[in-house]
């Protein structure tokens, strides 16, 4: 056996943090025996976690409209106007969210960061999901936001309103993100995350694959929140090529991929909660069961910004199959 896989697994066996090297390893340790790299992701994930996992959904608060040029983004190559959703229908939402069985509901916006009257409108909807369905502390839903940059005011109001965990992506390296966003900068996401917790906001914050990363890209993005970020939760977006995007002819991940991915995540941050949303569906197809195996320890459920997800009865058998318990709080 690979000598490389053997110090590997004695570190991650233990709980030990992965080095840098480490990681970089795994990439090629993967492409020879994936099932190996995805049992270690496996052990690491009942060790910290047992068979406890947690569902989670999302709301659009407003699509199009965005100025941003990300490459990967539906909106973006649609080019559609912006509209914003009613509040009733962001209420009816959180009353699905928690019949589906998630205990998180995450209110999204399109756009760099919100104009006024988007704000009033998200802190408007925060509150009423909080009066109609209950404090995430008193057992109704945590309720979760993902509007671009905050000011540390906007931050505040947010935490007032119920808010108790903020959406910001890395989306990839420092090193590539250049190559897919030119008009804001990876330091502009890192400072909204900081103001985000400052005023008390947990963090959720993960990245984008599938969009022209290297393997070492993917590590030094693991790398970024676990020194930097210290999220929440890091969620694991797969890029589901949209027609007239400026990635719309990317080579989708094959689930193997992905689910390497997912283990690579999880064994640079054993124990923080991984989370599978974007692009599940779409490019692990029948291996949508493996994520668990492969050390994710939530998933988003139900439809997506602009897509759409699969039924949520469905995720619920899966569950169910797989003996995993769906419980509030990891």
């Amino acid at each position: 056996m690979d000598s490389r896989f053997l110090h590997i697994s004695s570190r991650a066996s233990v709980g030990a943090r992965l080095a840098r090297a480490d990681l970089l390893a795994i990439g090629s340790l993967a492409e020879s025996d994936p099932y190996a790299i995805l049992h270690l992701a496996h052990r690491a994930r009942t060790n910290h976690f047992g068979n406890r996992v947690s569902l989670c959904c999302i709301v659009p608060g407003k699509v199009g409209g965005c100025t941003e040029d990300c490459k990967w983004c539906a909106q973006v190559a649609c080019n559609m106007p912006a509209r914003q959703t009613p509040i009733s229908q962001i209420s009816q939402a959180g009353a699905e969210a928690l019949q589906a069985g998630a205990s998180s509901l995450g209110i999204v916006n399109s756009g760099r960061r919100p104009l006024d009257a988007e704000m009033s409108a998200v802190l408007e909807a925060a509150r009423r999901l909080r009066d109609e369905h209950g404090r995430f502390e008193d057992g109704g839903l945590r309720v979760c936001a993902g509007l671009g940059e905050l000011t540390p005011d906007q931050a505040r109001k947010l935490v007032d309103a119920g808010v108790r965990r903020y959406n910001m992506n890395l989306e990839t390296s420092r090193r590539f993100y250049p190559q897919v966003v030119t008009t804001h900068t990876y330091d502009d996401r890192l400072k909204t995350i900081e103001t985000a917790r400052d005023a008390g906001l947990e963090i959720c914050c993960g990245g984008l694959f599938g969009i022209g990363e290297t393997w070492e890209d993917r590590v030094d993005l693991a790398m970024e929140l676990r020194h930097t970020v210290k999220p929440a939760s890091v969620n694991i977006n797969f890029l589901h090529p949209i027609r007239g995007s400026a990635l719309a002819d990317a080579k989708p991940l094959t689930p193997m991929e992905a689910l390497t991915i997912i283990a690579l995540f999880r064994l640079a941050l054993p124990t923080t909660d991984v989370k599978v949303a974007g692009g599940r569906a779409t490019i692990l197809r029948d291996m949508q069961s493996w994520i668990f195996y492969a050390g994710a320890t939530s998933c988003m459920i139900g439809n997506y910004l602009t897509t759409s997800g699969r039924g949520t009865g469905d995720d619920r058998q899966m569950l169910d199959d797989l003996g995993l318990k769906v419980v509030r709080s990891l």
